[in-house]
């Protein structure tokens, strides 16, 4: 569905057109995106985030983090957050020598997008279907305004960069979980989808931890981890925490883990952390995780943990405590 569906039906029915020679960029497509439409030996899928990066690979496509060289032409698959859409639409724009596709569902913002870009270069009729858009820009779209501007700094001393979790500031639920932590948090922590890095930075207050592990699968959100964390005990991972093993069992775990896929609640996701976090963990090891309020993990929670306990909250958040992993790594 989506990408595939209009991506094929455009090209079979020449509503659009590709050039017979040079690379094409797939800029952020996610895992399970068909791309049989396209001459898989020219493809570049271009992806900071480690799962899709995995995915693709397997299949055995060309990846990269970043754009390497000109392309004959670009496709674009539209994000949720704007800025980020902008930023990859006019990179894109500045690496290919041909057309720039674009694809989108209604919900991601594909028909605003198509709105903006009308005002500032030439664009094909669209197509509709399966609920979504997809069009192209002529080559040449001079979009240099919509470029990322980078790493940018937030309160705090913070930096953080477009499309991040919580790119504008502090998460609120983080900053409740900073709050809440422990005096001791044992000699290894892991900071699990650390994202750029707030909780690692309010753990390593602690002058016990010999080892901070922080596993995030946003390529941009590490980054800028790896600034806001110049300490020489943190270590970066740039992986799916869901699949990542430590090479020794840790004395805590602390998470803030995403709990949406797209726009649509998804707590499958928390719970595939809480799993993760218990194979990581030794014997008498710690849990220190925030959720919002209405997420009903401590379900899953007791399932791999011999004690559960809410430490802390609010009428938003709540901090949940496990300890004792029932479930050890083999």
């Amino acid at each position: 569905m989506g990408l595939a569906d209009r991506l094929t039906l455009a090209l079979g029915s020449g509503h659009l057109s590709l050039p017979e020679e040079g690379r094409i960029a797939v800029f952020a497509p996610r895992a399970g995106t068909d791309l049989s439409a396209l001459p898989r030996a020219r493809v570049q899928v271009i992806t900071g985030f480690a799962p899709d990066f995995g995915h693709f690979t397997a299949q055995g496509y060309d990846c990269a983090t970043e754009p390497e060289g000109r392309y004959g032409a670009a496709i674009v698959c539209l994000p949720r957050a704007r800025p980020l859409a902008q930023a990859l639409i006019a990179r894109a724009a500045e690496m290919s020598d041909g057309p720039v596709v674009v694809d989108g569902d209604k919900t991601d913002g594909i028909e605003s997008m198509l709105r903006a870009l009308r005002a500032r270069a030439e664009t094909g009729l669209p197509l509709s279907k399966a609920h979504g858009k997809i069009f192209a820009l002529a080559p040449g779209a001079d979009l240099a305004d919509w470029q990322s501007p980078g790493p940018q700094a937030i309160a705090g001393g913070f930096v953080t960069a477009p499309g991040v979790f919580s790119a504008d500031g502090i998460d609120p639920g983080a900053r409740l979980l900073g709050d809440s932590l422990p005096a001791s948090l044992g000699a290894h922590v892991i900071d699990l989808g650390g994202g750029w890095g707030y909780l690692s930075a309010r753990a390593l207050e602690r002058a016990d931890i010999a080892r901070l592990d922080l596993v995030e699968a946003e390529h941009a959100a590490l980054d800028c981890a790896r600034r806001n964390l110049d300490d020489a005990r943190v270590h970066c991972h740039w992986a799916d925490a869901t699949a990542w093993q430590p090479g020794t069992l840790a004395d805590t775990v602390i998470m803030n883990p995403p709990f949406h896929t797209g726009r649509a609640a998804d707590p499958a996701l928390g719970r595939a952390f809480i799993a993760a976090a218990a194979g990581m963990l030794r014997p008498a090891g710690a849990l220190w995780m925030v959720a919002n309020r209405h997420l009903p993990y401590e379900t899953a929670l007791a399932q791999h943990f011999r004690r559960v306990t809410e430490a802390a909250g609010d009428a938003r958040f709540k901090i949940l405590h496990a300890s004792h992993p029932s479930r050890q790594r083999p």
